[in-house]
């Protein structure tokens, strides 16, 4: 059998669909400026998620509630500008489509047309499949989101795994078949059992993309600021990290304090 892969010049939602088919994992990882971005695709991630997480790592907040849609369409049309293959997807922030559809809508259309972004993540079920119906009818791409929905933090309490339990983990099951119904390309489960994980992505025919959800789900998604260790503080279960960039932006930082205070910088090559 070939284990030859199929070159993707520029990802589409048909490509994450054909990658779950042809049994090739997905990659996602999140970015939020030009500068990283323009890294992010060219070593070859698939899928680009402008996150809310934004909120975190970029704004400082606690949770991923405070940022706003025009917020989220800087961050993105940034993103945008440095893009040549990957596919991007744009959350739509707390508050710009939780019960409302034609607002849901109205967010959907200003992040598409102020951004350029290529498909739009909600958090949530059956709650929100009117808003999702909307979007998917104005033809925006839809990624849902299962399992832990940062967005609702505050009516779980804690960022602790979720569906353990069997009731939970039905619904979990029901929602992700409806969100497949409605017409979502993919739908990320975040921090979930990987034995449930995993039956979800074999019963779904679009791909799952995992948090925390094991290797048994089509693709995975990490927050590109832990896996590079820029936060440190952020120890989950789920994160390996490549790079200990909060070290060595330390050290490279210290160490030019030290040659300024020093004079040691400038030399005398490096001045005109």
């Amino acid at each position: 059998m070939s284990t030859s892969k199929k070159e993707y010049k520029r990802v589409t939602v048909k490509s994450l669909v054909e990658m779950k088919t042809n049994n090739e994992k997905i990659s996602m990882l999140t970015a939020y400026d030009y500068t990283m971005a323009k890294i992010v695709d060219s070593a070859g991630v698939d899928v680009i998620l402008v996150g809310d997480s934004a909120s975190n790592v970029m704004a400082g907040h606690e949770t991923t509630l405070p940022i706003t849609l025009d917020q989220m369409i800087y961050h993105a049309s940034s993103v945008i500008k440095a893009i040549e293959r990957a596919l991007v997807v744009v959350d739509l922030p707390f508050g710009s489509y939780q019960s409302d559809p034609k607002e849901a809508l109205r967010s959907a259309i200003r992040i598409m047309k102020e951004s350029g972004g290529h498909a739009v993540k909600l958090e949530g079920g059956k709650e929100i499949k009117e808003s999702i119906k909307r979007i998917l009818n104005a033809g925006i791409p839809v990624m849902g989101h299962l399992g832990l929905t940062p967005q609702s933090i505050y009516k779980f309490g804690t960022y602790t795994v979720r569906a353990k339990e069997e009731e939970e983990a039905n619904e979990l099951i029901k929602n992700a078949k409806m969100l497949e119904r409605v017409g979502c390309f993919a739908v990320v489960l975040e921090k979930i059992p990987a034995k449930l994980a995993k039956k979800v992505a074999e019963q779904l025919s679009i791909p799952i993309i995992g948090i925390g959800a094991g290797s048994g789900v089509d693709g995975q998604v990490l927050v590109l600021h832990d896996m590079l260790g820029m936060t440190h503080e952020f120890n989950p279960r789920f994160l390996r990290r490549y790079l200990n960039l909060f070290e060595e932006m330390t050290s490279a930082i210290t160490q030019y304090v030290d040659d300024v205070k020093s004079v040691d910088f400038p030399n005398e090559k490096e001045q005109y």
